[in-house]
């Protein structure tokens, strides 16, 4: 199988490229397409890039080639990543909307028309949800998927099995809801292996302290400005240290916020799941993962893109696996995905 990056000359396309190589992923016979534009940087940049690359990893490189138009690209998985972040002049999700968007049309309506029609898309372009909704209306919805859930689940997971002391392997879980500040951590989704149900409801409510479901939004917001205050001051080590003392829902979304802001993105672990997902599709394995997905009314009857449980398989997804939400759960989500169907709209109607 071949795959294609957009967007392999930005920071997290290369990372992405780089990793996919130095793992293995892909065997020499197979195609790794970079892809830019003509005009820019990336024109100037992907050339050298597979110079270096082949220096690099000449014995185990699969096979590099560079695409500078929309309607050169050619794979079976092609991983989204061009684009603008949050910074510099793009100070908001809607400046991001405005800026993004053009570029989700352009690609997926060049996919559309000179793809095979079989091609599967990985979305890590933000906002997620509005770029699924774009490739989804062009490919089909059961050939796009964002990252950001898979992404955000493994966070969570992670940062209960610090708390309980655990490896991260022993702990099940999923975030649904947006790749952002309106994602919900599932309490209720929440297996660990070797606890009894009594030990397990024990440690989730030692874990929550004492927090009510409804209260998640607000939680969010108060201690994002508390963090927000150390950043204004320049005080990194007080931000983070400060995120530390939060339960690990909170964790999930606040942490990765300041590492934004402070610089140093997330590039590296938002690669490492987009390979780990390319790897499943190129060994033709079928995975359960938490991933942004045109919803039709499949989970409690949203219909929007947004991060649930589905099967992925080399052709796609191609179901979304029933949750059973706490009560609770289940009315923070349908109202969280009100709020992104508007979102959306309103994006798609500005651009």
């Amino acid at each position: 199988m071949d795959v294609s990056i957009i967007g392999a000359s930005g920071d997290c396309g290369r990372e992405i490229v780089t990793q996919l190589i130095g793992i293995r992923a892909m065997a020499p016979t197979e195609r790794l397409q970079l892809v830019g534009r003509e005009q820019g940087r990336s024109a100037r940049v992907l050339q050298g890039m597979c110079v270096d690359l082949e220096d690099a990893y000449a014995e185990m490189a699969p096979e590099l080639d560079v695409a500078l138009r929309p309607e050169d690209i050619v794979a079976d998985v092609i991983v989204m990543a061009a684009g603008a972040t949050v910074q510099g002049q793009v100070k908001s999700r809607a400046d991001l909307s405005a800026v993004n968007l053009p570029v989700f049309e352009q690609y997926a309506k060049a996919i559309a028309h000179y793809g095979s029609g079989h091609e599967i898309v990985l979305v890590v372009t933000n906002p997620q949800e509005l770029a699924v909704e774009v490739f989804s209306r062009h490919l089909g919805r059961h050939r796009v998927i964002g990252i950001g859930a898979y992404s955000d689940s493994l966070r969570f997971r992670r940062e209960i099995a610090v708390d309980l002391g655990v490896r991260r392997q022993l702990v099940q879980g999923f975030v649904l809801g947006e790749h952002g500040e309106n994602m919900l951590p599932l309490w209720s989704s929440i297996r660990i292996q070797g606890m009894d149900v009594d030990e397990l409801q024990r440690a989730v409510q030692r874990l929550r302290r004492g927090q009510a479901i409804h209260d998640f939004p607000a939680n969010v917001e108060r201690e994002k400005q508390v963090v927000m205050e150390y950043l204004r001051q320049q005080q990194i080590a007080e931000a983070y240290e400060s995120v530390s003392h939060l339960s690990p829902d909170l964790r999930v979304v606040i942490k990765p916020f300041v590492t934004h802001i402070s610089g140093a993105k997330t590039i590296s672990a938002t690669a490492n799941v987009t390979v780990e997902l390319v790897r499943t599709l190129l060994d033709g394995r079928e995975v359960v993962v938490s991933g942004q997905v045109q919803l039709d009314g499949e989970f409690y009857g949203i219909r929007t893109p947004m991060g649930v449980p589905i099967v992925v398989t080399p052709f796609g997804w191609t179901q979304v696996v029933p949750l059973q939400l706490w009560e609770e759960e289940a009315q923070l989500l349908q109202r969280l995905a009100k709020v992104l169907r508007r979102r959306i709209q309103e994006d798609l109607q500005h651009g």
